[in-house]
């Protein structure tokens, strides 16, 4: 079992890994004590029926440079494969400014090839691989050293079998004409700002029951200040404050530090210090906007005429392509899609592209009344009127 810990062991590995079509790829991190995660080993494997083109490597060995394994990923003759890719990517793209192209992500490729709406890894590997995936070094602390034999076992486990997967998925794609269906998919996961958390935009992840303007912009600057200082120290926005505590911050806008050491659910360092002031600061900023510049509620959901009966046929509709087509309902189309569609709106992802080759056409001519819905036996089946 090869460790690689040092940066011209690496650089031979990704020269040799290099020479071949594919290369699996995973990680192990931590994220508890930190807002961004701690990578704490990647594994990589190259095309083989053992171990010997599998290897880890230590990112905290000391003097090692990951250089070698970002040029591999940005090598276009290789394709980096992932299981489950998103986590994996937002490491190394904070963390080396590199997303790995071209991608392969057999967890979307799974879900178009019929195995379901939850293509777990440990799934795949029984169905395909034949082998079962050893969990028990699952929950532990990755950043140990010397790590343990069972540890690195089933570290390499997950990229070792990932090989068999991804060769058995990308031949069914090939077969079935939708490799480019998962090329599709996988333009979110290669475009940078899916990784990139906004401070401003922070409020829109808390949910309030409270749409006032003014109680708005105190949420959308407490939650703005929360995200700058949680980056800045690299710790977790709970370590800051937890939404619980910014809902009462934002309910009772406390005007100095005496206000805040009344606050029932503000951890206790937040009522000193750096945190303190930017919290008042925050607060201050809020009500001090002017009332055009006070965040509004989304409300376009609420506005939608949809048509129920409609929607509700789009639903049957939906579920009987997923079935023909072998693909999982949730990556052809979301219910608030169906809605959207249903009131009118045709700025629709699942009415787009390979969607809408599955579901889309079928979807609008639904929607026109130019086919109806049958039953056929255990199917439901679209005719045209």
């Amino acid at each position: 079992m090869q460790i690689i810990k040092t940066t011209a062991a690496l650089a031979d590995y990704c020269a040799a890994a290099a020479r071949h079509p594919f290369v699996t790829v995973d990680t192990e991190f931590l994220r508890e004590r930190t807002y961004y995660a701690k990578l704490c080993l990647v594994q990589l494997a190259s095309p083989g029926d053992d171990d010997s083109n599998a290897v880890l490597v230590d990112p905290l060995a000391d003097g090692i440079d990951l250089a070698p394994l970002y040029d591999l990923f940005r090598d276009e003759n290789v394709v980096k494969v992932f299981h489950a890719a998103r986590q994996d990517l937002e490491i190394f793209c904070v963390d080396g400014n590199v997303i790995p192209t071209p991608l392969f992500d057999t967890q979307v490729a799974a879900m178009v090839c019929g195995f379901g709406e939850q293509a777990g890894y440990e799934t795949l590997v029984r169905k395909i691989a034949k082998a079962e995936v050893d969990k028990s070094s699952r929950f532990t602390d990755w950043s140990r050293r010397p790590l343990s034999d069972a540890q690195m076992r089933y570290a390499l486990a997950d990229v070792t079998h990932l090989r068999v997967v991804y060769e058995y998925l990308s031949g069914r794609l090939e077969k079935s004409g939708r490799a480019r269906w998962v090329a599709e998919e996988m333009a979110v996961l290669n475009d940078p700002a899916t990784y990139r958390v906004d401070p401003a935009d922070a409020w829109q992840r808390i949910k309030t029951r409270t749409t006032s303007p003014k109680f708005l912009a105190i949420v959308q600057e407490l939650a703005r200040f929360r995200e700058a200082y949680a980056q800045d120290k690299d710790v977790p926005r709970s370590r800051v404050f937890k939404d619980d505590a910014l809902i009462e911050l934002a309910s009772t806008k406390p005007a100095d530090e005496a206000d805040l050491g009344r606050s029932r659910l503000l951890l206790r360092e937040a009522r000193k210090g750096d945190i303190a002031q930017g919290i008042l600061q925050a607060i201050a900023r809020a009500q001090a906007l002017p009332a055009d510049k006070m965040p509004r509620p989304d409300r376009s959901r609420e506005q939608l005429q949809v048509n129920p009966a409609l929607a509700d046929l789009l639903r049957v509709l939906l579920k009987a392509k997923a079935e023909e087509s072998g693909v999982a309902q949730k990556l052809i189309a979301t219910s608030a899609e169906l809605d959207s569609i249903a009131a009118g709106q045709r700025d629709v992802p699942s009415l787009k592209g390979w969607r809408g080759e599955v579901f889309g056409e079928d979807a609008l001519l639904l929607c026109s009344g130019k086919v109806a819905l049958a039953a056929r036996g255990q199917d439901v089946v679209t005719v045209r009127l």
